[in-house]
């Protein structure tokens, strides 16, 4: 499927947890119609430690947004 939302391009999401939001595209997953956008739909993720000397850590992850839910705004030039 095409998209008209390139890398870089200013959005509005549109629907689910984050309505209401503004953000920037950073990546576009074409194959899964999806996007990744600054600042927006960050999880959390629990790392364990890989051996007794190390210590786990909390990382914070942005996960990608499918295209229906976000709305083009600005176009990056």
């Amino acid at each position: 499927m095409k998209t008209k939302i390139k890398k870089g391009d200013d959005i509005k999401v549109i629907s689910g947890k984050y309505k209401g939001k503004f953000g920037k595209v950073s990546l576009v997953l074409k194959k899964n119609n999806q996007v990744l956008i600054e600042d927006i739909n960050i999880k959390i993720k629990h790392v364990k430690p890989k051996q007794t000397d190390d210590k786990g850590y909390i990382k914070k992850i942005e996960k990608p947004i499918h295209y229906s839910n976000i709305k083009l705004i600005t176009k990056s030039t």
